[in-house]
Protein backbone atom coordinates (compact mmCIF):
# COMPACT_ATOMS: atom_id res chain seq x y z
CA UNK A 1 0.00 0.00 0.00
CA UNK A 2 1.04 3.61 -0.40
CA UNK A 3 2.89 4.87 2.71
CA UNK A 4 4.37 8.34 3.33
CA UNK A 5 8.06 8.02 4.19
CA UNK A 6 9.12 11.64 4.79
CA UNK A 7 7.91 14.60 6.84
CA UNK A 8 8.22 16.95 3.84
CA UNK A 9 5.84 14.82 1.75
CA UNK A 10 3.54 14.52 4.76
CA UNK A 11 3.31 18.32 5.04
CA UNK A 12 2.54 18.62 1.32
CA UNK A 13 -0.23 16.03 1.58
CA UNK A 14 -1.58 17.72 4.72
CA UNK A 15 -1.90 20.89 2.63
CA UNK A 16 -3.92 18.88 0.10
CA UNK A 17 -6.11 17.79 3.02
CA UNK A 18 -6.56 21.47 3.89
CA UNK A 19 -7.63 22.27 0.33
CA UNK A 20 -10.07 19.35 0.25
CA UNK A 21 -11.64 20.07 3.63
CA UNK A 22 -11.94 23.76 2.80
CA UNK A 23 -13.42 23.24 -0.67
CA UNK A 24 -16.09 20.56 -0.39
CA UNK A 25 -18.56 23.18 0.85
CA UNK A 26 -18.59 24.67 -2.64
CA UNK A 27 -20.54 21.66 -3.86
CA UNK A 28 -23.19 22.34 -1.21
CA UNK A 29 -23.37 25.97 -2.33
CA UNK A 30 -23.80 24.84 -5.94
CA UNK A 31 -26.50 22.32 -5.06
CA UNK A 32 -28.28 24.81 -2.77
CA UNK A 33 -29.57 26.73 -5.78
CA UNK A 34 -32.25 24.06 -6.19
CA UNK A 35 -31.60 21.52 -3.41
CA UNK A 36 -32.02 21.47 0.36
CA UNK A 37 -28.80 20.74 2.27
CA UNK A 38 -30.49 17.77 3.99
CA UNK A 39 -30.96 16.15 0.56
CA UNK A 40 -27.49 17.16 -0.60
CA UNK A 41 -26.06 15.37 2.44
CA UNK A 42 -27.30 11.95 1.27
CA UNK A 43 -25.29 12.25 -1.93
CA UNK A 44 -22.37 13.61 0.08
CA UNK A 45 -22.10 10.51 2.28
CA UNK A 46 -22.58 8.17 -0.69
CA UNK A 47 -19.67 9.92 -2.41
CA UNK A 48 -17.55 9.44 0.74
CA UNK A 49 -18.15 5.69 0.84
CA UNK A 50 -17.53 5.12 -2.87
CA UNK A 51 -14.28 7.09 -2.85
CA UNK A 52 -13.07 5.36 0.34
CA UNK A 53 -13.58 1.96 -1.31
CA UNK A 54 -11.76 3.18 -4.43
CA UNK A 55 -8.76 4.22 -2.31
CA UNK A 56 -8.80 0.96 -0.33
CA UNK A 57 -8.68 -1.24 -3.43
CA UNK A 58 -6.02 0.87 -5.18
CA UNK A 59 -3.55 2.76 -2.96
CA UNK A 60 -4.50 0.57 -0.01
CA UNK A 61 -3.89 -2.71 -1.82
CA UNK A 62 -1.06 -2.18 -4.32
CA UNK A 63 2.68 -2.01 -3.62
CA UNK A 64 5.19 -4.00 -1.60
CA UNK A 65 4.87 -2.11 1.73
CA UNK A 66 2.25 -2.68 4.37
CA UNK A 67 -0.79 -4.95 4.60
CA UNK A 68 -3.30 -4.94 1.71
CA UNK A 69 -6.77 -3.67 2.60
CA UNK A 70 -8.60 -7.02 2.65
CA UNK A 71 -5.84 -8.67 4.69
CA UNK A 72 -5.82 -5.84 7.22
CA UNK A 73 -9.58 -5.49 7.65
CA UNK A 74 -9.92 -9.26 8.22
CA UNK A 75 -7.79 -9.08 11.38
CA UNK A 76 -8.89 -5.77 12.90
CA UNK A 77 -9.93 -6.07 16.56
CA UNK A 78 -13.44 -5.30 17.73
CA UNK A 79 -12.04 -2.54 19.95
CA UNK A 80 -10.39 -0.81 16.98
CA UNK A 81 -13.49 -1.35 14.82
CA UNK A 82 -15.87 0.25 17.29
CA UNK A 83 -13.48 3.09 18.00
CA UNK A 84 -13.58 4.02 14.31
CA UNK A 85 -17.37 3.62 14.21
CA UNK A 86 -17.77 5.98 17.17
CA UNK A 87 -15.53 8.48 15.39
CA UNK A 88 -17.70 8.22 12.27
CA UNK A 89 -20.95 8.80 14.18
CA UNK A 90 -19.47 11.79 16.04
CA UNK A 91 -18.23 13.28 12.78
CA UNK A 92 -21.58 12.80 11.06
CA UNK A 93 -23.50 14.59 13.79
CA UNK A 94 -21.05 17.50 13.75
CA UNK A 95 -20.85 17.74 9.96
CA UNK A 96 -24.63 17.90 9.57
CA UNK A 97 -24.61 20.82 12.01
CA UNK A 98 -21.82 22.42 9.96
CA UNK A 99 -23.83 21.94 6.74
CA UNK A 100 -26.81 23.61 8.39
CA UNK A 101 -24.55 26.47 9.47
CA UNK A 102 -23.21 26.88 5.90
CA UNK A 103 -26.78 27.14 4.61
CA UNK A 104 -27.52 29.91 7.12
CA UNK A 105 -24.29 31.84 7.71
CA UNK A 106 -22.22 30.96 4.62
CA UNK A 107 -18.82 29.29 4.18
CA UNK A 108 -16.78 32.30 5.24
CA UNK A 109 -18.42 32.21 8.71
CA UNK A 110 -19.32 28.55 9.30
CA UNK A 111 -15.87 27.15 8.53
CA UNK A 112 -13.67 29.57 10.49
CA UNK A 113 -15.93 29.35 13.55
CA UNK A 114 -16.89 25.65 13.44
CA UNK A 115 -13.80 24.03 11.96
CA UNK A 116 -11.50 26.52 13.65
CA UNK A 117 -12.92 25.53 17.03
CA UNK A 118 -12.60 21.85 16.06
CA UNK A 119 -8.94 22.51 15.22
CA UNK A 120 -8.20 23.95 18.65
CA UNK A 121 -9.87 21.20 20.67
CA UNK A 122 -9.01 18.43 18.20
CA UNK A 123 -5.28 19.19 18.40
CA UNK A 124 -5.46 18.75 22.16
CA UNK A 125 -7.31 15.43 21.84
CA UNK A 126 -4.95 14.10 19.16
CA UNK A 127 -1.90 15.27 21.12
CA UNK A 128 -3.08 13.27 24.11
CA UNK A 129 -3.68 10.22 21.90
CA UNK A 130 -0.16 10.46 20.45
CA UNK A 131 1.28 10.61 23.96
CA UNK A 132 -0.85 7.62 24.98
CA UNK A 133 0.63 5.57 22.11
CA UNK A 134 4.15 6.72 22.94
CA UNK A 135 4.76 8.56 19.64
CA UNK A 136 6.31 12.02 19.21
CA UNK A 137 3.44 14.55 19.08
CA UNK A 138 5.65 17.59 18.33
CA UNK A 139 6.81 20.65 20.25
CA UNK A 140 4.06 21.53 22.71
CA UNK A 141 5.08 25.22 22.95
CA UNK A 142 4.88 25.83 19.21
CA UNK A 143 1.64 23.87 19.01
CA UNK A 144 0.17 25.98 21.81
CA UNK A 145 1.25 29.24 20.12
CA UNK A 146 -0.20 28.06 16.80
CA UNK A 147 -3.51 27.10 18.40
CA UNK A 148 -3.68 30.44 20.26
CA UNK A 149 -3.22 32.33 16.99
CA UNK A 150 -6.00 30.28 15.42
CA UNK A 151 -8.29 31.20 18.33
CA UNK A 152 -7.49 34.87 17.72
CA UNK A 153 -8.34 34.41 14.02
CA UNK A 154 -11.71 32.87 14.99
CA UNK A 155 -12.46 35.88 17.21
CA UNK A 156 -11.70 38.23 14.29
CA UNK A 157 -14.05 36.25 12.07
CA UNK A 158 -16.79 36.39 14.68
CA UNK A 159 -16.50 40.18 14.97
CA UNK A 160 -16.49 40.52 11.17
CA UNK A 161 -19.55 38.30 10.80
CA UNK A 162 -21.43 40.55 13.24
CA UNK A 163 -20.84 43.42 10.82
CA UNK A 164 -21.79 41.40 7.77
CA UNK A 165 -24.34 43.05 5.52
CA UNK A 166 -26.13 42.54 2.24
CA UNK A 167 -27.31 39.03 3.09
CA UNK A 168 -30.62 37.45 2.13
CA UNK A 169 -30.58 35.62 5.46
CA UNK A 170 -32.15 37.34 8.47
CA UNK A 171 -30.03 38.45 11.44
CA UNK A 172 -31.80 35.80 13.55
CA UNK A 173 -30.84 33.02 11.15
CA UNK A 174 -27.28 34.40 10.95
CA UNK A 175 -27.01 34.07 14.72
CA UNK A 176 -28.48 30.58 14.56
CA UNK A 177 -25.88 29.69 11.93
CA UNK A 178 -23.06 30.82 14.22
CA UNK A 179 -24.48 28.85 17.17
CA UNK A 180 -24.70 25.74 14.97
CA UNK A 181 -21.10 26.29 13.85
CA UNK A 182 -19.94 26.43 17.49
CA UNK A 183 -21.82 23.22 18.32
CA UNK A 184 -20.39 21.56 15.22
CA UNK A 185 -16.86 22.53 16.23
CA UNK A 186 -17.26 21.27 19.80
CA UNK A 187 -18.52 17.87 18.62
CA UNK A 188 -16.16 17.57 15.63
CA UNK A 189 -13.07 17.98 17.81
CA UNK A 190 -13.50 14.43 19.18
CA UNK A 191 -13.88 12.29 16.06
CA UNK A 192 -10.25 12.15 14.89
CA UNK A 193 -8.82 10.89 18.20
CA UNK A 194 -11.16 7.88 18.12
CA UNK A 195 -9.95 6.97 14.62
CA UNK A 196 -6.27 7.52 15.50
CA UNK A 197 -6.73 5.22 18.51
CA UNK A 198 -7.57 2.36 16.15
CA UNK A 199 -4.33 2.77 14.14
CA UNK A 200 -0.71 2.04 15.06
CA UNK A 201 0.69 5.55 14.69
CA UNK A 202 4.28 4.36 15.01
CA UNK A 203 4.27 1.83 12.17
CA UNK A 204 1.80 1.79 9.27
CA UNK A 205 3.86 -0.77 7.29
CA UNK A 206 3.69 -3.38 10.07
CA UNK A 207 0.93 -2.30 12.44
CA UNK A 208 0.37 -4.13 15.71
CA UNK A 209 -2.09 -7.01 15.66
CA UNK A 210 -5.69 -5.84 15.57
CA UNK A 211 -4.82 -2.30 14.45
CA UNK A 212 -6.14 -0.70 11.26
CA UNK A 213 -4.19 0.80 8.39
CA UNK A 214 -5.34 4.27 7.24
CA UNK A 215 -7.17 2.67 4.30
CA UNK A 216 -9.10 0.27 6.51
CA UNK A 217 -9.90 3.12 8.88
CA UNK A 218 -11.33 5.38 6.16
CA UNK A 219 -13.59 2.60 4.81
CA UNK A 220 -15.02 1.70 8.23
CA UNK A 221 -15.32 5.39 9.08
CA UNK A 222 -17.31 6.32 5.96
CA UNK A 223 -19.58 3.29 6.33
CA UNK A 224 -20.30 4.41 9.91
CA UNK A 225 -21.15 7.87 8.63
CA UNK A 226 -23.46 6.39 6.00
CA UNK A 227 -25.25 4.07 8.45
CA UNK A 228 -25.71 6.78 11.10
CA UNK A 229 -27.09 9.12 8.47
CA UNK A 230 -30.31 7.09 8.38
CA UNK A 231 -30.91 8.20 11.97
CA UNK A 232 -29.28 11.62 12.28
CA UNK A 233 -30.20 13.12 8.91
CA UNK A 234 -33.70 11.62 9.01
CA UNK A 235 -34.31 13.44 12.30
CA UNK A 236 -32.96 16.69 10.83
CA UNK A 237 -35.20 16.30 7.78
CA UNK A 238 -38.26 15.94 10.01
CA UNK A 239 -37.13 18.69 12.43
CA UNK A 240 -35.08 21.07 10.24
CA UNK A 241 -33.09 23.96 11.71
CA UNK A 242 -34.68 26.28 9.16
CA UNK A 243 -37.57 25.90 6.72
CA UNK A 244 -40.25 23.24 6.41
CA UNK A 245 -39.72 19.50 6.98
CA UNK A 246 -38.53 17.64 3.89
CA UNK A 247 -39.55 14.10 2.93
CA UNK A 248 -37.08 11.46 1.77
CA UNK A 249 -39.07 10.97 -1.43
CA UNK A 250 -37.88 14.44 -2.51
CA UNK A 251 -34.38 12.98 -2.83
CA UNK A 252 -35.45 10.83 -5.77
CA UNK A 253 -36.75 13.87 -7.65
CA UNK A 254 -33.25 15.29 -8.06
CA UNK A 255 -31.57 15.11 -11.46
CA UNK A 256 -28.30 13.27 -12.15
CA UNK A 257 -26.24 16.49 -12.16
CA UNK A 258 -27.45 17.48 -8.69
CA UNK A 259 -26.71 14.02 -7.28
CA UNK A 260 -23.25 13.96 -8.86
CA UNK A 261 -22.39 17.37 -7.37
CA UNK A 262 -23.18 16.03 -3.90
CA UNK A 263 -21.15 12.87 -4.47
CA UNK A 264 -18.25 14.97 -5.70
CA UNK A 265 -18.37 16.90 -2.42
CA UNK A 266 -18.16 13.64 -0.47
CA UNK A 267 -15.28 12.39 -2.60
CA UNK A 268 -13.34 15.64 -2.08
CA UNK A 269 -13.82 15.43 1.68
CA UNK A 270 -12.89 11.73 1.73
CA UNK A 271 -9.64 12.34 -0.15
CA UNK A 272 -8.64 14.98 2.39
CA UNK A 273 -9.49 12.76 5.34
CA UNK A 274 -7.68 9.74 3.94
CA UNK A 275 -4.55 11.85 3.44
CA UNK A 276 -4.87 13.12 7.02
CA UNK A 277 -4.78 9.50 8.24
CA UNK A 278 -2.02 8.47 5.81
CA UNK A 279 0.26 11.32 6.97
CA UNK A 280 -0.35 10.77 10.70
CA UNK A 281 2.66 8.45 11.08
CA UNK A 282 5.27 10.92 9.77
CA UNK A 283 3.62 14.21 10.71
CA UNK A 284 2.12 13.06 14.00
CA UNK A 285 -1.59 12.81 14.79
CA UNK A 286 -1.87 16.33 16.23
CA UNK A 287 0.00 18.06 13.40
CA UNK A 288 -1.65 16.17 10.52
CA UNK A 289 -5.05 17.02 11.98
CA UNK A 290 -4.14 20.64 12.68
CA UNK A 291 -2.74 21.30 9.21
CA UNK A 292 -5.82 19.81 7.59
CA UNK A 293 -7.99 21.97 9.78
CA UNK A 294 -6.43 25.03 8.13
CA UNK A 295 -9.46 24.46 5.89
CA UNK A 296 -11.30 27.51 7.31
CA UNK A 297 -8.90 29.80 5.47
CA UNK A 298 -9.54 27.99 2.21
CA UNK A 299 -13.30 28.12 2.81
CA UNK A 300 -13.11 31.79 3.78
CA UNK A 301 -11.32 32.57 0.51
CA UNK A 302 -14.06 30.80 -1.44
CA UNK A 303 -16.79 32.51 0.59
CA UNK A 304 -15.33 36.03 0.44
CA UNK A 305 -13.98 36.18 -3.11
CA UNK A 306 -16.13 33.70 -5.07
CA UNK A 307 -19.49 33.65 -3.29
CA UNK A 308 -19.27 37.32 -2.17
CA UNK A 309 -20.63 36.49 1.28
CA UNK A 310 -19.32 39.75 2.79
CA UNK A 311 -20.54 41.99 -0.02
CA UNK A 312 -22.06 45.14 1.44
CA UNK A 313 -20.45 44.62 4.86
CA UNK A 314 -19.89 47.62 7.11
CA UNK A 315 -16.66 49.61 7.33
CA UNK A 316 -13.75 47.88 9.05
CA UNK A 317 -14.70 44.36 8.03
CA UNK A 318 -11.95 44.20 5.39
CA UNK A 319 -9.28 44.90 8.02
CA UNK A 320 -10.68 42.25 10.36
CA UNK A 321 -10.72 39.65 7.58
CA UNK A 322 -7.13 40.52 6.63
CA UNK A 323 -6.05 40.15 10.26
CA UNK A 324 -7.91 36.84 10.43
CA UNK A 325 -5.93 35.48 7.46
CA UNK A 326 -2.61 36.68 8.90
CA UNK A 327 -3.28 35.14 12.31
CA UNK A 328 -4.49 31.87 10.86
CA UNK A 329 -1.55 31.47 8.48
CA UNK A 330 0.96 32.38 11.20
CA UNK A 331 -0.68 29.85 13.51
CA UNK A 332 -0.43 27.14 10.87
CA UNK A 333 3.24 27.99 10.32
CA UNK A 334 3.89 27.45 14.05
CA UNK A 335 2.07 24.12 13.88
CA UNK A 336 4.28 22.98 10.96
CA UNK A 337 7.41 24.08 12.83
CA UNK A 338 6.30 22.10 15.89
CA UNK A 339 7.54 18.88 14.27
Amino acid sequence: MFIVNSYALAVVLCCVTMLCWGSWGNTQKLAAKSWRYELFYWDYVIGMVLFALLLAFTLGSFGKEGHPFLENISQISSQAFWSIVIGGVIFNASNILLSASISLAGMSVAFPVGVGLALVLGVVNNYREALRQGTDPGNVTLLAIGVALVVAAIVCNGIASAKKGGSEVSAKDQRKGIVLAVLAGLIMSFFSAFVMRAMDLSNFAEPAAGKATPYTAIVIFTLAVFASNFIINTIVMKKPFVGEPVALREYFKGDAKTHLVGMLGGAIWCLGTALSYITAEKAGAAISYALGQGAPMVAAIWGIFIWKEFKGARKGVGGLLTLMFVLFLTGLACIVAAR
